[in-house]
């Protein structure tokens, strides 16, 4: 965990560590004395999991359609997907760091004494890999200073390992102030998951409350002890070998294997940073997302496991890829994308 992230809340899956995030992130400004900030602030194409919370700061429209106004009070930044001058970017997109200026815009909008927190996903991975524009993140962290308000993290996908390094905030030099995480924890062996929060913040709560429970929150199987135990066993895997700094190594091949199908039919954009790309293809007329579901079950029916979202197909392999499946993996979706209309 980055310096100073180190007060863990356990949970059971990503949703509960978002929804423990957000309401960690009302109780800190409540102890701080700020109990006017109750606003929650997500990202447009963001995916925070399924809870009431999650769905809310969530700016995926289907998961919230048939349950009603859900969580009141919460708004959304402006995505960084589709910026002209960033398609068959190798990392970091180059144009599009002033769209972190959209929460400035929500501040002077809601009022900075209304806003509690805000959450992204570092790279957000389920709505086809939108990787952030260089400096953007560092533009939302300094944002979020100037106006008093906590910077959530979710990386539930982007930990552990994913970009080279436990966590993105670490890989890319960006601190928040809380970090949700699971998948990665116990790569789903047990159901798990985490919240991490700085120090300082834990102990707002804590020294303000009254004497007995602090947090009136929590969950039956909370760091359940078979959950930890796997969890343990995970982390000592990653150490013992190596697994951050071999993802680290391997993602200048995986960014050549996967731009290397730059200019194969219907591709009109390849976006990749550590051990994950996102492939995007020209949507079929009529018909949004067809092409790419139809793509997703041609790979699985060949041995190829892909996920399909709009019309983007992502990869993020097991970080004990070897070279040899890093190729066959995308041979076999060029291959796949010729049989296709």
């Amino acid at each position: 965990m980055p310096d100073g992230l180190d007060r863990i809340f356990f949970t059971n899956s990503g949703s509960e560590s978002v929804d423990t995030a957000l309401k960690i992130a009302l109780a800190v400004q409540r102890a701080r004395g700020q109990g006017s900030r109750t606003r929650l602030i997500g990202r447009e194409r963001g995916y925070h999991g399924t809870g009431f919370g999650g769905i809310g700061v969530g700016g995926i429209v289907n998961n919230r359609r048939a349950f009603g106004p859900g969580l009141a009070g919460t708004d959304h930044i402006r995505h960084t997907h589709g910026v002209p001058g960033n398609a068959f970017a190798r990392g970091f997109p180059p144009h599009g760091a002033e769209l972190a200026d959209d929460l400035q815009r929500l501040v002077d909008l809601h009022g900075a004494e209304t806003i509690a927190a805000v959450i992204v996903e570092p790279m957000a991975g389920s709505t086809g890999v939108l990787i952030p524009p260089t400096g953007y993140l560092q533009r939302l962290r300094e944002i979020c200073d100037r106006h008093g308000i906590l910077l959530i993290f979710d990386e539930v996908i982007t930990a552990f390992g994913r970009v080279g390094a436990a966590t993105a905030a670490e890989a890319w030099g960006v601190t928040p102030d809380i970090i949700t995480m699971a998948k990665g924890l116990t790569n789903a062996a047990v159901p798990m998951g985490a919240v991490a929060v700085k120090r300082e913040l834990h102990d707002i709560v804590i020294e303000s409350a009254p004497a007995g429970i602090e947090l009136f929150h929590g969950y039956t199987y909370s760091g359940h002890p078979l959950a930890s135990a796997a969890g343990l066993a995970t982390l000592d895997i990653y150490a013992r070998e190596g697994l951050f700094d071999r993802a680290a190594d391997l993602a200048a091949y995986w960014d050549e294997a996967a731009h290397s199908l730059k200019g194969r039919r219907h591709i009109i954009d390849i976006r990749t940073i550590g051990l994950v790309a996102g492939v995007e293809l020209e949507p079929r007329a009529g018909a949004p997302a067809a092409r790419a579901t139809e793509l997703f079950h041609a790979c699985f029916d060949n041995g190829l496991l892909v996920r399909a979202t709009g019309d983007i197909i992502a990869l993020s392999p097991p970080l004990i890829v070897e070279t040899a499946q890093i190729d066959a993996m995308f041979g076999k979706l060029g291959d796949l994308l010729e049989t296709i209309d």
